[in-house]
């Protein structure tokens, strides 16, 4: 059949009013449907710098199909009865509404809320953890409508120090860890939500919580320091210190808590510069068992590596 040009105006024709047709109906069903307002729409309302500071925060990521936004938005968190609050005007506790928030809510109902989703993972042992029995609530640390400060290295640890008020006092000590400057944070250590290491332990240890910056350290070793294999923290205190290395004591008052220096006073086979029997009491260990993390020297004689 031949097509003539008004025939293909014809067809052009209709096909311009049908791409017309589904573009007004895309935009028809893109509509809320009257009367059924979502969850953000009611409480911004009233509430509209929460509902705003809401969706810019992980909970109100839409791409996610995790998050409240995509299950019930303020619902999720506030309860059923927000809507019922919405409809009574509003109001402290007015239609049952549940504030995470609440001074007067048990901590054990608000984490209740956040464990609904947040189960499982990291938090795996959280009611078994010090946080758990010491009635700690999530958001003691958290905060969802704002910026969590937890979150951001450069802030977390003032969150953790207004309770470890010791260990703000260690970071500010001559040597440290770069906390402060955010460059080492405490989660890169220890898992606030509980662990089954000991003082909440990222790792199942101490030592290997350590071992995650300090490989050089690990081993494994012709002659290992039973210390540095058993608890770092026998020698070091991690969060600071007034000695170098975070020691906790100066050497070699450190080194003679647990070593007897009985076998370094005036030993005949040991001379000093004056030729006169050496005496090592009170003298840098250090100087000739440098090793102290371990060595690989097989000769205990060569004095290279650590001796004991």
């Amino acid at each position: 059949m031949r097509v003539t040009p008004r025939r293909n105006l014809r067809v052009f024709g209709m096909l311009a009013a049908t791409l017309l047709l589904l573009a007004g109906a895309s935009g028809a069903f893109a509509q809320p449907v009257p009367g059924r307002e979502s969850p953000e729409a009611v409480c911004k309302q009233c509430h509209a710098d929460q509902v705003e500071s809401y969706a810019a925060t992980k909970h109100g990521t839409k791409a996610d199909g995790r998050t409240p936004a995509n299950n019930g938005g303020c619902l999720v968190c506030h309860g059923a009865n927000a809507l019922e609050h919405a409809k009574q005007g509003g109001g402290r506790g007015v239609g049952g509404i549940v504030d995470p928030a609440s001074k007067t809510m048990a901590s054990s109902e608000k984490n209740g809320i956040c464990l609904s989703c947040h189960e499982g993972g990291q938090r795996m042992h959280w009611s078994q953890s010090l946080h758990a029995s010491r009635d700690t609530a999530c958001t003691s640390c958290h905060k969802l409508h704002e910026k969590d400060k937890v979150r951001d290295k450069a802030t977390q640890a003032q969150v953790c120090f207004t309770c470890h008020k010791e260990q703000r006092a260690q970071i500010n000590r001559p040597y440290r860890h770069a906390i402060e400057e955010g460059k080492v944070v405490c989660s890169d250590c220890h898992n606030a939500h509980g662990s089954v290491g000991p003082k909440n332990m990222k790792r199942d240890s101490i030592v290997e919580t350590c071992y995650q910056c300090h490989l050089d350290k690990r081993g494994p070793f012709v002659r290992s320091h039973q210390p540095a294999t058993e608890d770092c923290s026998i020698c070091h205190n991690p969060h600071g210190t007034t000695y170098p290395n975070l020691l906790k004591v100066r050497v070699p008052f450190l080194c003679q808590s647990c070593h007897e220096m009985a076998s370094h006073r005036r030993s005949p086979g040991l001379l000093d510069q004056s030729g006169r029997s050496a005496n090592f009491e009170a003298r840098g260990c250090l100087n000739c068992h440098t090793q102290i993390h371990g060595s690989n020297y097989p000769n205990e004689s060569t004095g290279r590596g650590y001796r004991r």
